[in-house]
C-alpha cells in the first residue's frame, strides 16, 4: 500500500505530502526499502508517467524531448536578447516602459546555499534556486540583489574565500521537487562583494552541487559538477582550480556519463583529504532515473590528485540514490553520511570515526530522517562546528541529533524542505538556515528561536491575479509557499491564505472578498473572507473528472461572474460562483496511463470562454488537443491534430471582440523543428496558423489580447507584444529579472499588465497605447498593417 502512495503523490512537496502521510496513517519500516537488486537499479520507472511533482518539466519535455538544455535556454534568451535590442532601435516607447516590483517581500523562496562574509559582520550572500544571488547587510533580515537581473537567474552553490573572492555555481543540482530546476552556464567569480561577476569556467556543468575552499591555499577552490539533468556527458564529476577560477581541470572523473558531482568537502586540519559524492541520475521524458551504480563515496589523501571509492561498510549495490556527506569540523575523522535508494526513499545514515576508512549504519529510521519519498530532493548534512556529535540533516523538517547521529528528532519553528546550515564564526551560536521558504536565523545553535528573513524578493510564483475593481490587490499562487493574498498595496506584506504549493489563484471581478485557491491537483477552495476562514471546498467531492492536472485550471465565465469553469480531463461549469457544478463535457484527452499509480497524464491544461459569447468556450490539454464549443458544450469539436504543435497546451485566449479569433501557446521547445509556440484561429477553430515566428525558441506560458488590438505573451525568458494576427514582435519593458514569466494578467480598464515570475515575484507595467490597433478589428490576411499598429506605440 504505502508503495502504491507513494507512487502515486510523489508529486506533492514536503507540506502537503507529510500531511497526506498522516491522514491515511502510513507508518515508515525498513519495508519500504526496496532491496539491493543491482539488475533493477539503473531504471526505476515509477508508472507511464511519474512527474507530478515535476510539472514544469513535463510541459518541456512534451514533445518527447530528451534534450530541455541550458545551451537551448541560452540560445532563446541570446533571442530575447537581439528582440529587445531591436525593440529599442524600432519601438522605444515599447522597449522603455518600466516593470516595476509588485512584491511580495515577506514570502520568500528556495534558498539553497548561504556564504557568510569572513570580513563583514552581518553580511551573508545567498543562492536563491531561480532568483539569484542576494546580499544581507543585517544578519539575513533584509536582502538586495547581488545578481545581474538580465542574467539566467538558477544558482546552485555559492562560496567566499577570507577575503571576500566570492564563487557562484549557476544551475541547481536538485532535480524539481515541486517544479523544474533550471540548468546554469558554468561558475562566475566576483571580486567586490557581488558588485561585478565575471564566468570563469565549467560551462557545460548545468548544474553546481558545491563549492570547497582550500583553507591552505584560498586560490584552490573545488566544484562538484553535477551535470545536465537531462543529457548524459558533459562536464561532470569534481573540479579543481589552481589560480583562483581563472582555470579548471576534472580532478574526480565521474564512473559513467549519468553522474555527476553534488557534493565536495575538505578536511581542515588536512587540506590534502578531500572527500565527494557523486549521484547517477538521469531525466526523461517519461521516466527518472535517479540512483544507479554511479552513485557512490570517495576520498582523496593528495589534495584531489588521485581518489578511491569508499566501500568498507557501504552498500555496494545499484540501488543507491542521492547521497549526502559532511564531516565534523571539530573532529575531522568524523564523517557521516546518508543515502536514499534509487527509487526516492531514504535508505540508510552511516557514521566514520576513522576519516572513511570503515563505516557503521546508525539505527536511524525512515521517519527520524524526514526524507518522504524524495531524498534526492536534500542531499545535505551539516555538524556544529564546535560539537561534533551536534548534527542536522536536511529533509522535509529540520532533523537534528545530539548523539552522533544515533537518532534525530525534528526542530520546529521553520518551513519545509530544509537545504543549507550555516554558522556565523565571528557570532557564537548563530546559524543561518535556508530552505523552501527562504531564511531564517538562530541565535542558539540551531536549536530553536528561529527568526525568518522579512525582506526577501525571490518568490516563485505560478500564477496570479487582479482584482477587476481595484488592481493593486492581488492573489497569487507560489511553489511550497502556498497562496497568498497582496492587499497591501505596492511592497506591502502579503497574507497566506492556505493552499498547499499554490496554483491557480482567483478574485471575484465585482468583490475582491470572493476570493479561489487551489493546491496541486484541483484541491480548491472558495473564500468569502478575501481567502480567510471558513472555506468551501471544490474539487474531486464537487466536480466530474477522473484526473486532474498538477494545475487544474479554474476560470470566471468574462460575461458572467457567477458562471465558472473547472476542468480535470472533462469540463465543470458552475452558474452560482463555485458552489455547485456540472459536468458538460466528455473526456477530452487521449486518455490517462494505463498504471494507476503513474502521473495522470490526459488532464486538461486550460480553458478560456470567449467574451462576446458565453456559449463559446476554447480547451486546450496537456497531450497537445484543442477543442471549441459554439453551444456551451451540448457538442464538442476536435481541432485537426496536424495543425497543431502536438505539446502541452499551456493558454487559449478568446480575442475580446469576436468569439472566432482564438490563441493557443505550447510549451517545448522547437528544437530546429516547425513547431509553433502562439497559434491563432480566425474562423472558430476549424484551422489554426503560427503567429509565432519571430518570438525567441522557449516555451510560452502566458498570452492575452487585450481590447485594443495587442497581443502579449509571457515566456520563459520574457514578456512580449504584437498585434492581434502576429506578424512582428517586440520586446515589452525593461528591468524584468530573466525569471520564466509564469503567467500573465491585464486589467483593462488601468492597462496594467501583471507578470507572475518564478523566482523573482510579481511585477507590474502599464501598457502604452497603440492607436492602429485601437482602431482595427482582427484582420483575415496576416501581416496586414502589423508594423503600423507596432509604430504607433510611438505615439501612444
Amino acid at each position: 500500500m504505502r508503495a502504491t502512495f507513494v507512487r502515486r503523490h510523489r508529486g506533492l512537496t514536503a507540506t502537503a505530502l507529510v500531511a497526506l502521510l498522516a491522514t491515511v496513517a502510513l507508518t515508515a519500516s525498513s519495508a519500504t526499502v526496496p532491496p539491493a537488486a543491482p539488475s533493477l537499479a539503473t531504471s526505476y520507472p515509477t508508472g507511464p508517467m511519474e512527474v507530478p511533482d515535476e510539472w514544469m518539466t513535463a510541459q518541456r519535455m512534451s514533445d518527447g524531448s530528451r534534450d530541455l538544455s541550458v545551451v537551448k535556454y541560452t540560445q532563446a534568451r541570446g533571442e530575447a536578447d537581439r528582440l529587445a535590442t531591436r525593440t529599442r532601435s524600432a519601438y522605444r516607447p515599447l522597449a522603455e516602459r518600466p516593470w516595476s516590483f509588485f512584491g511580495p517581500a515577506n514570502i520568500g523562496g528556495r534558498v539553497v546555499d548561504i556564504a557568510v562574509d569572513p570580513q563583514v559582520p552581518d553580511q551573508i550572500f545567498i543562492a536563491a534556486a531561480s532568483g539569484g544571488v542576494w546580499r544581507s547587510a543585517d544578519a539575513g533580515a533584509t536582502f538586495t540583489p547581488a545578481w545581474p537581473d538580465g542574467w539566467a537567474q538558477a544558482i546552485g552553490a555559492i562560496a567566499m574565500t577570507s577575503d571576500g573572492v566570492l564563487f557562484a555555481g549557476t544551475g541547481e543540482a536538485q532535480p524539481g521537487g515541486g517544479s523544474i530546476t533550471f540548468g546554469g552556464d558554468g561558475v562566475y567569480r566576483s571580486t567586490d562583494r557581488g558588485a561585478t561577476w565575471q564566468r570563469v569556467g565549467l560551462a557545460d556543468s548545468h548544474a553546481i552541487g558545491r563549492f570547497a575552499v582550500d583553507p591552505s591555499d584560498e586560490d584552490r577552490v573545488f566544484a562538484a559538477a553535477s551535470g545536465n539533468l537531462f543529457v548524459p556527458g558533459g562536464e561532470r564529476g569534481v573540479y579543481l582550480t589552481d589560480d583562483g577560477g581563472d582555470t579548471w581541470r576534472q580532478v574526480l572523473a565521474p564512473p559513467n556519463d549519468t553522474t555527476g558531482a553534488t557534493e565536495v568537502v575538505i578536511d581542515p586540519t588536512d587540506p590534502d583529504r578531500v572527500y565527494a559524492a557523486m549521484w547517477d541520475h538521469l531525466r526523461e521524458p517519461h521516466q527518472r532515473t535517479y540512483g544507479g551504480p554511479g552513485s557512490s563515496l570517495w576520498r582523496s589523501d593528495d589534495g584531489g590528485e588521485t581518489w578511491a571509492r569508499m566501500t568498507t561498510g557501504l552498500p555496494t549495490d545499484a540501488d543507491q540514490g542521492r547521497w549526502g556527506l559532511t564531516l565534523a569540523p571539530s573532529d575531522p575523522q568524523r564523517l557521516y553520511a546518508y543515502v536514499g535508494t534509487a527509487l526516492g526513499p531514504f535508505r540508510a545514515f552511516y557514521r566514520s570515526d576513522d576519516g572513511g576508512d570503515t563505516w557503521t549504519q546508525t539505527p536511524v529510521s525512515t521517519s527520524q530522517a524526514s526524507q518522504s519519498t524524495f531524498s534526492w530532493w536534500f542531499g545535505k548534512i551539516f555538524v556544529d562546528p564546535g560539537d561534533a556529535d551536534h548534527v542536522f540533516l536536511m529533509g522535509v523538517n529540520l532533523m537534528r541529533s545530539t548523539n552522533g547521529a544515533r537518532s534525530f528528532s525534528s526542530v520546529g519553528g521553520v518551513h519545509a524542505d530544509q537545504h543549507v546550515m550555516r554558522w556565523d564564526p565571528k557570532v557564537p551560536n548563530r546559524v543561518y538556515l535556508g530552505n523552501d521558504g527562504g531564511v531564517y536565523r538562530s541565535q542558539t545553535n540551531g536549536t530553536g528561536g528561529w527568526v525568518k528573513a522579512v525582506d526577501e524578493r525571490y518568490t516563485q510564483f505560478y500564477t496570479v491575479d487582479v482584482a477587476q475593481t481595484d488592481p493593486s490587490l492581488k492573489v497569487g499562487g507560489t511553489q511550497d509557499n502556498g497562496c497568498n493574498r497582496g492587499y497591501n498595496g505596492v511592497g506591502g506584506p502579503w497574507n497566506a491564505i492556505g493552499c498547499g504549493d499554490g496554483l491557480q489563484t482567483l478574485i471575484h471581478p465585482e468583490n475582491p472578498n470572493i476570493v479561489f485557491g487551489c493546491s496541486q491537483y484541483g484541491a480548491c477552495y472558495r473564500s468569502e473572507n478575501a481567502g480567510g476562514t471558513p472555506r468551501q471546498s471544490i474539487g474531486t467531492g464537487q466536480t466530474t473528472s477522473q484526473r486532474r492536472n498538477w494545475l487544474t485550471p479554474l476560470q470566471f465565465d468574462p460575461n458572467d461572474p457567477n458562471v465558472m469553469y473547472y476542468a480535470g480531463n472533462i469540463v465543470n461549469r458552475s452558474t452560482d460562483n463555485g458552489r455547485t457544478w456540472t459536468a458538460i463535457s466528455p473526456d477530452l484527452t487521449g486518455g490517462g496511463p494505463n498504471d494507476p499509480s503513474g502521473y495522470p497524464w490526459g488532464t486538461i491544461t486550460t480553458v478560456a470562454a470567449a467574451p462576446s459569447d458565453s456559449a463559446t468556450l476554447y480547451v486546450g490539454t496537456d497531450d497537445g488537443r484543442l477543442w471549441w464549443t459554439r453551444d456551451l458544450g451540448a457538442t464538442w469539436q476536435q481541432v485537426d491534430p496536424a495543425q497543431l504543435p502536438g505539446t502541452w497546451v499551456t493558454r487559449v485566449a478568446v480575442n475580446p471582440r469576436d468569439a472566432n479569433v482564438a490563441y493557443a501557446t505550447f510549451s517545448a521547445f522547437r528544437s530546429g523543428s516547425d513547431r509553433a509556440h502562439v497559434m491563432m484561429t480566425r474562423d472558430g477553430g476549424r484551422t489554426w496558423t503560427d503567429i509565432g515566428r519571430g518570438l525567441p525558441d522557449a516555451p510560452v506560458n502566458s498570452v492575452i489580447p487585450t481590447a485594443d488590438g495587442l497581443l502579449l505573451v509571457g515566456t520563459d525568458v520574457g514578456v512580449f507584444v504584437s498585434a492581434w494576427n502576429g506578424g512582428e514582435w517586440a520586446a515589452l519593458g525593461t528591468a524584468l529579472p530573466k525569471a520564466a514569466v509564469m503567467y500573465l494578467r491585464y486589467h483593462e480598464p488601468s492597462r496594467q499588465l501583471t507578470a507572475a515570475t518564478f523566482g523573482r515575484g510579481i511585477y507590474d507595467l502599464t501598457v502604452p497605447r497603440c492607436p492602429a490597433a485601437s482602431t482595427r478589428l482582427p484582420v483575415r490576411d496576416p501581416g496586414v498593417g502589423v508594423v503600423g499598429v507596432l509604430a504607433s506605440c510611438r505615439a501612444g
